[in-house]
């Protein structure tokens, strides 16, 4: 007998690697229009939730996962726009 804790992880796993791999094809698409810091900083937020969501469901911390992708993509995001707004000068 299989417990049922099992099946349930392999369920989100499968739904985890169709969210990465959604947010790393929007990160590829996004990563160009990035012209200033909020605008990039908003971007890599949201895809560094939508990342951080999929990784944390692995793991069975989604919110946790998305939070911690949301800052962390945020402050990258930041570093990104503000750098391709001072090259554009």
């Amino acid at each position: 007998m299989i417990p049922t804790k099992l099946n349930q992880n392999t369920r989100t796993t499968g739904s985890a690697k169709f969210v990465l791999a959604a947010a790393i094809s929007c990160a590829a698409l996004a990563s160009p229009g990035c012209d200033n810091a909020l605008q990039g900083a908003g971007s890599g937020a949201a895809l560094g939730a939508l990342a951080g969501l999929g990784l944390g469901s692995l793991g069975g911390h989604m919110g946790a996962g998305a939070a911690a992708g949301a800052i962390i993509g945020g402050i990258g995001g930041l570093i990104i726009g503000d750098q391709n707004h001072r090259h554009s000068d």
